[in-house]
């Protein structure tokens, strides 16, 4: 059985994967789903405006040496693509699994700002006006989105993350590609530059960006694939 680390995407917490949670434990493995620094209901002002890409990649491997997990498999959504990545290369030779669910996957010197598209970096510029150091969530219709979400340190989507070269010795690859909002998804050309890299093994899933919500049992199967 595998020991899992969860990591949200952007303005989300460790809720975001809620309905998952109960399946991978039920199948047998380990699952520790964070909330990442600047995106916890304690977090003050001065918190979330320090909290940047290094910060939230530190979130994870502090988590992995409480726990002395040598063997994990990280997941993240959305942003949290770029979080797995820094973290996996900072801790060579302990994660076994990298698992993108409709996420970013940052080369050397890309951020998450530079990875994404033309409108979602619109809604970061708006979304950070208030403050200009937090990215308030995006208005969602019909009903305004999840009311738990809260606004997402700006400074962690514009740093560029660096890479040594770690995170591509990592032993298995998995990215999750959601086709189910293809106006608006920023991994369309991602899933074609993977899905011709034999060192990536890729799926689709016909859902929305939240995968975890829309199709839990679909994520976890995902996810419960181990190898033989």
């Amino acid at each position: 059985m595998a020991t899992l680390i969860l990591v949200p995407g952007a303005w989300h917490g460790s809720w975001a994967f809620e309905a998952v949670t109960p399946l991978l434990e039920a199948a047998g493995h380990t699952v520790h789903s964070l909330t990442l620094t600047g995106l916890r209901p304690d977090d003050d002002d001065a918190t979330v405006a320090r909290a940047d890409l290094d910060t939230h990649a530190d979130d994870v491997v502090r988590l992995m040496d409480a726990f002395e997990i040598t063997d994990a498999t990280l997941v993240g959504h959305s942003y949290g693509g770029m979080v797995i990545s820094a973290a996996a290369d900072r801790t060579p030779g302990r994660v076994s699994r990298l698992v993108h669910l409709d996420a970013y996957v940052p080369r050397d010197g890309e951020s998450c700002w530079s990875s994404t598209t033309d409108a979602y970096r619109q809604a970061f510029v708006d979304g950070a006006a208030d403050t200009g150091y937090a990215v308030r969530p995006p208005f969602r219709a019909p009903h305004g989105g999840e009311p738990r979400r809260r606004p997402h340190p700006l400074a962690s989507l514009v740093q560029r993350i660096r890479l040594t070269g770690a995170v591509d010795r990592v032993p298995r690859r998995d990215f999750i590609h959601c086709s189910g909002w293809e106006d608006a998804t920023p991994f369309t050309r991602l899933r074609a530059r993977l899905g011709a890299d034999p060192a990536w093994r890729v799926h689709d899933l016909p859902t929305g960006h939240d995968a975890m919500r829309e199709a839990p049992d679909a994520v976890a199967g995902l996810l419960d694939d181990q190898p033989a």
